[in-house]
C-alpha cells in the first residue's frame, strides 16, 4: 500500500489562488484528467483549487518516465505506469506549485476550470460493474426475494457483470430517457416504451492501471499495484426493465444506455492517508477463501470517504432552490476491498488492461438516511420522497439533475474530493 510522504503534509500551501481552501482539489490532492482549453484539443491535466494545469506545457519540469504521456489525449499510457512513476509526478508537481519561484513558469499553463471542457480520462476498453454494497443487496434481494434476500453465493464470491463501456460518458453529459420492454405486475404481455422507474446508483469507479496478460492471474497481495485511481460512477438503472430481463443471465438494456463519471483520477497516493482496515465481517459469515485473503489489504484496503446524493427537479431550479441531500453513505459499505475484486476478476485469466473501469456497485448503508439509490429509499416505489417544492419522487422525472459527492477525511490531513458527478435526465428519443 502507498504511504504518505510530505506532499499529504496538512500545512502545505500552494501559490495558485483559491487552492488552499478549495474543497475537492487542494496541492494534497493533484487528480489527473483530460481536459480541452478553449479553442484546443485534448490534453493531460490535473485539477488543482478552480484552475487545471496543462502537464504537456510544463514536461520539461516533471519527470523523465512521464514525459512522453503528456501529449496524448487520453490517460491510458500513464495510468500504466509503475506507482513509483506516479508517485514521482505526484512529489514534482507538489514541489512546483508549493514553490513560490515556479509561479512564472507554470503560470501560463494554468486554465480556468470553468472555460475548459472535461473528457473521459481514458479511452474504456472494458467495464465491468461489481455489488459489493452488501446493505444494497440485502435491501434489494428483500424487494425481489423477502424471503431469500442474498443468494449463498454472496458472501464468497464478489459479485460482478461485464457492463457497456461505450456509453460511459463524463460528469454534464444528459442521460437520454431509455425505452424498452417491462412488464406490469397485472399484465400478462410486456410493453416496449419508455422506463417509467428511472433510477440512479452510488457508487464508486476503479481504474485499471497496470494490465496483466492473458491467462495470468493477479495475485491478492498485488492487486493494489494494478489500481491507478478511483472516481465517482452513477451507473444509471431502469427498474422495471431490470424486473422484466433480468433473469436468467442479469440486466441487460436496464444498465446499458448510460454510466455517469465524474472526470478526474483520484490516485491511490492521493488517497493514501485515507486507508482504513476492511470492517469486519458479521459473526458467522466465511472468512474470504485464500486466494482473496490479503493481512495488508484487510488492514489497509477500505477507504475514508464519505458520500452524498443531490437532487435537483425542474420546478426547484426555477425556484431558485438548492438540490435536496437525497442520502449520506460511506465507501465502507463495501463487503468486499478494490483489491479484491481485481484479484477475482483476474482470478480465471482475464487479461485486465490500461484504462478499464470496475464500478463497485451501489454503496448504501444500514439506515435509511445512506441509501444509494430511489429503488431502496422508497422501497420499490411505495414510499415517495417529499421534495422542498412541494414534488414527490418515487423514480427520476424527465428535468431532474442527480449529483455525486465523494470527499475523504482524516484528523490531521487536508480532506480532498472527487470532483463533480452530474446529469441531468431529458425525454425519450421517438
Amino acid at each position: 500500500m502507498t504511504l504518505t510522504d510530505e506532499t499529504h503534509a496538512i500545512d502545505l500551501t500552494c501559490w495558485v489562488e483559491g487552492a488552499d481552501s478549495h474543497p475537492d482539489f487542494p496541492v494534497q490532492n493533484l487528480p489527473l484528467g483530460i481536459f480541452s482549453p478553449p479553442r484546443a484539443g485534448p490534453r493531460p491535466g490535473v485539477a488543482i483549487g478552480d484552475w487545471i494545469l496543462d502537464l504537456g506545457a510544463i514536461a520539461d519540469h516533471l519527470p523523465d518516465a512521464v514525459r512522453p504521456m503528456l501529449s496524448e489525449d487520453r490517460l491510458n499510457r500513464l495510468l500504466a505506469l509503475p506507482s513509483a512513476d506516479r508517485r514521482a509526478l505526484r512529489q514534482s508537481l507538489s514541489g512546483l506549485l508549493c514553490d513560490p519561484t515556479a509561479q512564472p513558469a507554470l503560470s501560463p499553463a494554468l486554465h480556468r476550470a470553468d472555460d475548459c471542457t472535461l473528457h473521459l480520462p481514458a479511452r474504456i476498453g472494458d467495464y465491468s460493474d461489481f455489488y459489493v454494497g452488501i446493505h444494497h443487496a440485502t435491501n434489494v434481494g428483500t424487494l425481489f426475494r423477502p424471503d431469500n434476500p442474498l443468494l449463498p453465493n454472496y458472501k464468497y464470491v464478489p459479485i460482478g457483470y461485464h457492463g457497456r463501456a461505450s456509453s460511459v460518458r463524463p460528469s454534464g453529459i444528459a442521460v437520454v430517457r431509455p425505452s424498452g420492454q417491462s412488464r406490469a405486475p397485472d399484465a400478462t404481455e410486456p410493453r416496449f416504451g419508455p422506463t417509467a422507474r428511472l433510477d440512479y446508483e452510488l457508487e464508486l469507479g476503479v481504474w485499471i492501471g497496470e494490465g496483466n496478460a492473458l491467462g495470468d492471474p493477479v495475485p491478492i497481495d498485488r492487486a493494489a499495484d494494478h489500481i491507478a485511481g478511483f472516481c465517482l460512477l452513477n451507473d444509471w438503472s431502469a427498474r422495471d426493465f431490470q424486473a422484466w430481463e433480468y433473469v436468467p443471465l442479469g440486466p441487460f438494456l436496464a444498465k446499458s444506455f448510460h454510466s455517469t463519471i465524474s472526470p478526474w483520477v483520484v490516485t491511490p497516493e492521493a488517497l493514501a492517508p485515507f486507508r482504513m482496515p476492511q470492517p469486519p465481517r458479521a459473526q458467522g459469515d466465511p472468512p474470504p477463501l485464500p486466494y482473496l485473503f490479503d493481512p495488508q489489504d484487510q488492514a489497509q484496503g477500505a477507504l475514508a470517504v464519505d458520500l452524498g446524493v443531490f437532487l435537483s427537479t425542474a420546478r426547484m431550479r426555477e425556484a431558485g432552490l438548492p438540490p435536496f441531500r437525497l442520502s449520506t453513505g460511506t465507501a465502507t459499505a463495501m463487503y468486499w476491498t478494490a483489491a479484491q475484486i481485481v484479484t477475482h476478476h483476474a482470478s480465471n485469466g482475464c487479461n485486465l488492461n490500461p484504462g478499464d473501469l470496475l464500478g463497485t456497485g451501489t454503496l448504501s448503508g444500514s439506515d435509511r438516511d445512506s441509501l444509494g439509490s430511489l429503488l431502496e429509499i422508497t422501497r420499490g416505489g411505495e414510499a415517495p420522497v417529499d421534495l422542498p417544492s412541494g414534488e414527490r419522487r418515487t423514480f427520476l422525472e424527465d428535468g431532474d439533475e442527480v449529483s455525486l459527492d465523494a470527499r475523504a477525511h482524516r484528523d490531521g490531513f487536508a480532506s480532498i474530493g472527487f470532483g463533480e458527478c452530474r446529469a441531468r435526465i431529458v425525454p425519450a428519443r421517438a
